[in-house]
C-alpha cells in the first residue's frame, strides 16, 4: 500500500482509498490496479523519453544532432512506438506458436513486476515487503527464461544460439549481482529495501552511504547490471556483426517492441537499484548540519524523493556514456569478467563486509 508522505496526500489519498475499499471486493480491485497503473504509466513514459535522451545524449558525444525534427524530436520515440505497433507480426511457420507468443511477455513481465518493492521515499512503496531483497532477485532472475524460450520457440539455428549465449551472460553476472547484494545484505541488516536505504542515514551526508565500505561492490553491481541487461560494451548477445539480432531475431512488430520495452525497463530498475543500495536513495548528499534552515531550500536540501530521481538519471546517463565510449567486448573476455574477476570479488568483500560489522569498524546509520 502507498503510505502518506505529508498531510496533504493523507487529506487525499486515504479518503480515497476508504471510499474504493468500502464498495468490497471490486473497490479493493480498482485500488490495487490504480496503484499498479501509477507505477506502470510512468515507467512506459520514461523508457520512451529515456531512448529519446539516449539519443540525445550520443549525438552530442558524438558531435552531431541527435533527433530534432518529429516534434522537435521529442516526439520521435513515440513515432517510432506506433511504427512497430503497426507493423505486420510476422510468425515463422516452423515456430511453437504458443511459446513464441509467450516468450515476449515473460521478458517483459519481471522487469515491472520487480518495481512492487522499490521504495521511491520513506513511505512511498508498492509494497513494503520484508524479504523485498529476495523478491527482486527473484523477479531479475526470471527474464532469462524469456530469452531462452525466445530463441527455442523461434526453430532457428541463429536465434537459438543467441539465446544461449544471452542466457549464459545474464545467469553469469547474475551471480555476481547476487552476491553484491549479500554484502549489502550484511551492512544493513535487513532485506527490506526501504530499511536497507535507511541504514545509510546519519549525520555525514554521503560519506554515510554504503558506496564507502562496499565500494568493490558497488562497482561489480553496477558493471553486472550493464552486462545483465546486454547493453554495450556487452551486448555480444545482439551482435550485429556476429549474430544479427540474437533471440529477437525472429520477432517483429510488437512483439519485438516488447522485448525492446523490458530491456530498457531493466535498465531504468537497475538504475534505481543501484542508488538505493549504494547511494543512499532518496537520503541528501549534504550532511545535516550543512543545510540551512530556510523553509523552502532546506526542504529542497533534505532527504526526498528527487535525490533518488537524479542519482537514477545519472546512473541510467551512464548506460549511454558507455555505450558511446567503450569498444565492444568479445564472448570471452565477458565470461571470463563475471566468473573470474567478479565472483571472487564479491566473495571477498562479503568476507571483509562480515568482519567489518563484527569488529564494528562501521555501524549502519550512524
Amino acid at each position: 500500500m502507498i503510505a502518506s508522505v505529508n498531510p496533504l496526500m493523507t487529506q487525499v489519498v486515504d479518503p480515497f482509498r476508504d471510499l474504493l475499499l468500502s464498495f468490497g471486493t471490486i473497490g479493493m480491485l480498482v485500488w490495487i490496479l490504480l496503484k499498479i497503473l501509477l507505477i506502470a504509466v510512468p515507467l512506459i513514459l520514461s523508457v520512451a523519453f529515456y531512448v529519446y535522451w539516449e539519443r540525445k545524449l550520443i549525438g552530442w558525444m558524438h558531435v552531431r544532432h541527435g533527433p530534432m525534427y518529429i516534434g522537435m524530436g521529442v516526439l520521435q520515440t513515440f513515432a517510432d512506438v506506433f511504427k512497430l505497433l503497426f507493423k505486420e507480426v510476422l510468425q515463422p511457420t516452423v515456430a511453437a506458436p504458443v511459446l513464441y507468443r509467450l516468450a515476449p511477455l515473460i521478458a517483459l513481465v519481471p522487469a515491472f513486476a520487480a518495481w512492487a518493492v522499490v521504495p521511491f521515499d520513506a513511505q512511498v512503496v508498492l509494497s513494503n515487503a520484508n524479504a523485498g531483497l529476495l523478491y527482486l532477485l527473484a523477479m531479475t532472475s526470471m527474464g532469462v527464461y524469456g530469452v531462452i524460450l525466445a530463441g527455442w520457440a523461434s526453430n532457428s539455428k541463429y536465434a537459438f544460439l543467441g539465446a544461449m549465449r544471452a542466457a549464459a551472460q545474464v545467469v553469469s553476472y547474475e551471480i555476481a549481482m547476487g552476491f553484491a547484494l549479500v554484502g549489502v545484505l550484511i551492512a544493513a541488516g535487513s532485506l527490506n529495501l526501504t530499511d536497507i536505504v535507511m541504514a545509510q542515514s546519519g549525520n555525514a551526508g554521503f560519506l554515510e552511504w554504503f558506496w564507502v565500505p562496499l565500494a568493490p561492490l558497488f562497482v561489480v553491481y553496477f558493471i553486472s547490471g550493464v552486462a545483465e541487461t546486454n547493453r554495450a560494451p556487452f551486448d555480444v548477445v545482439e551482435g550485429e556483426s556476429e549474430i544479427v539480432a540474437g533471440h529477437m531475431v525472429e520477432y517483429s512488430g510488437s512483439q519485438f517492441a516488447l522485448f525492446f520495452l523490458a530491456e530498457y525497463a531493466n535498465m531504468i530498475l537497475v538504475s534505481f537499484l543501484t542508488s538505493l543500495f549504494f547511494v543512499g536513495g532518496w537520503l541528501s548528499p549534504i550532511p545535516t548540519a550543512w543545510i540551512p534552515d530556510v523553509p523552502v531550500l532546506s526542504v529542497v536540501l533534505g532527504d526526498g524523493w528527487w535525490w533518488l530521481l537524479a542519482k537514477a538519471f545519472f546512473f541510467a546517463s551512464c548506460f549511454i556514456w558507455f555505450r558511446a565510449t567503450f569498444p565492444r567486448y568479445r564472448y570471452d573476455q565477458i565470461m571470463r569478467l563475471g566468473w573470474k574477476v567478479f565472483i571472487p570479488i564479491t566473495i571477498a568483500w562479503i568476507f571483509v563486509t562480515a568482519l567489518m560489522v563484527y569488529f564494528g569498524v562501521f555501524q549502519a546509520g550512524q
